[in-house]
């Protein structure tokens, strides 16, 4: 019985504390990529994220439009969160180190994340609703832009068709397997205790 109530709250931490972080996250690049901050879904991830924010943002400024309150924040609630899974779980707490490397490798991931789906969204978005006025997939697009850009600088499409999303999609797969895989693996990390894996 103890260890299903166990299992029940650490996938409540791991739901919760997850979103929560996904909607710091998402601020954060929302606010680095200059996204629409009018856009209601943009207002919802600030009421939302605001009681937390709001306070830390007097001790730790943003710097040429990055909010490292939010950054910081995240990595914060990702420690918390991690940390009270192992203990919950009834392991022994490793050192702070370790949790702190953990949870970075975590956020490395969620960032990914972010990213890899919005950019699924993005594609499955321009075949059904090519012209869609979706706050969501505004959003979307406001914050792939910048590395959309870049993409198409070096690679521009070729006769209406853009290969782009691709080297995207294996950028991110790259820097999945050489750096957050690698990472778990040398911290040997198990993925059931890591917020966004």
């Amino acid at each position: 019985m103890g260890s299903s109530i166990s299992q029940v709250l650490i996938l409540i931490i791991n739901t919760l504390g997850g979103l929560y972080i996904f909607a710091v996250l998402i601020r954060f690049l929302l606010q680095a990529t200059r996204a629409d901050f009018y856009n209601p879904v943009s207002q919802s991830i600030v009421k939302f994220t605001s009681p937390l924010l709001n306070p830390l943002r007097k001790v730790v400024p943003g710097y040429k439009g990055f909010d490292f309150a939010a950054l910081i924040l995240a990595f914060s609630l990702n420690i918390i969160a991690t940390a009270l899974m192992i203990f919950i779980a009834g392991f022994d707490l490793p050192d702070l180190g370790t949790i702190v490397a953990w949870s970075f490798v975590g956020l490395v991931d969620f960032v990914l994340n972010i990213y890899f789906y919005g950019l699924l969204i993005s594609i499955i978005a321009s075949w059904i609703a090519p012209h869609s006025g979706n706050p969501v997939l505004l959003l979307i697009q406001q914050l792939l832009e910048p590395i959309m850009k870049k993409i198409h600088k070096m690679l521009p499409p070729m006769g209406g068709l853009d290969f782009s999303p691709i080297f995207v999609f294996l950028g991110i797969q790259a820097i999945e397997i050489l750096l957050v895989q690698g990472l778990a693996q040398s911290l040997r990390l198990p993925p059931d205790f890591v917020i966004g894996i």
